[in-house]
């Protein structure tokens, strides 16, 4: 019983770690499924968490926090937008930019409003805070043997940014394979031109597909600083931008894909941190800082192909020049 309440724990964590990088990998898939390569999912992630805990300090309301992070994510798509659709620049060096520009600014920031070496203040339970909700009855059931564990530790007890997040799973592959929207959006990601030549824009689809991005970064990032964590750190994201982009490269651009992937990164994050400095009988201990290192390396060989050709939207990454 003990080895299956461990393996309960380590599911909640693997739950609760995957959420920030499913988020961000949906993110990346409506902006690269309309043909706009976005490597700023870092930034964006890390400015929403910014914006969400300071908000939420200031204000005292997890709401206003959420609606901050949101709204600063947005701008920075937006931002990405300008420079890649509307000027037609290249799509890596404005994410790049948009990373730089947020590690940068939210320390900045942080130092000048709340003079606590780039953090925001800790946020409390006084409402500035997502709490865990507690589905019905399980305090009642969770002395029910297996059931009772999954239930009320594995299902339950989670924040409302968790459910929305897996929820955000099934309602992606409907946008995209069940309605117009979606048809024109991945259309516009493998022929921008056949889509013009429909009288639909092409440059007003593209900015749709980066607004949707910044709303899911927001959402990342403020289950980061509002949810997860109480409070914003210096660099809270720790490159969960970039594994998500390698975890949507390894779904081969679906969503339900991507949620099986974002599961498979925060299982090794969790055992990662359950299993940190673990020691083999008779042989030697396991490095803290390898465990630490699992979800980079599978990174690195997912990445160098171990999961066969991935092949992206093919108008990705590639400015539309409208033919006259």
């Amino acid at each position: 019983m003990e080895a299956f309440n461990t393996i309960i724990l380590i599911l909640d964590s693997t739950v609760r770690l995957s959420v920030p990088l499913l988020l961000a990998c949906l993110a990346g898939l409506y902006s690269e499924r309309a043909g706009v390569f976005d490597i700023g999912l870092e930034g964006k992630m890390l400015a929403g968490a910014f914006a969400g805990a300071a908000a939420a300090s200031v204000y005292g309301s997890a709401w206003i926090g959420l609606v901050a992070a949101i709204l600063v994510s947005i701008a920075l798509s937006l931002v990405h937008g300008f420079a890649s659709i509307t000027h037609r620049g290249n799509q890596i060096v404005s994410g790049v930019a948009i990373n730089f520009i947020a590690a940068g600014s939210t320390i900045i920031l942080g130092q000048a409003w709340f003079r606590q070496g780039g953090r925001t203040p800790p946020l409390g339970s006084d409402g500035s805070r997502f709490e865990t909700i507690n589905l019905p009855f399980a305090d009642s059931i969770s002395g029910i043997p297996v059931l009772g564990p999954i239930y009320s530790e594995l299902l339950s007890g989670h924040s409302i940014l968790v459910y929305v997040a897996f929820a955000a799973v099934p309602l992606t592959w409907w946008v995209l394979f069940r309605t117009r929207f979606g048809l024109r959006l991945r259309a516009v990601g493998e022929n921008p031109a056949a889509v013009d030549t429909a009288g639909i824009s092409v440059v007003w689809l593209r900015y749709r597909a980066v607004i949707c991005c910044g709303i899911l970064c927001g959402l990342a990032g403020a289950y980061l600083s509002v949810a997860q964590n109480a409070g914003f750190v210096k660099d809270m994201t720790a490159g969960k931008g970039f594994i998500a982009l390698a975890a949507l490269i390894f779904a081969k651009w679906k969503p339900i894909n991507a949620m099986y992937a974002c599961l498979l990164f925060g299982f090794l994050d969790a055992i990662a941190i359950r299993f940190s400095g673990i020691k083999i009988p008779g042989l030697f201990e396991i490095p803290a800082q390898f465990m630490q290192a699992l979800p980079y390396i599978l990174t690195v060989i997912l990445l160098a192909g171990f999961i066969g050709k991935a092949i992206p939207p093919k108008a990705g990454g590639q400015p539309y020049v409208k033919e006259r």
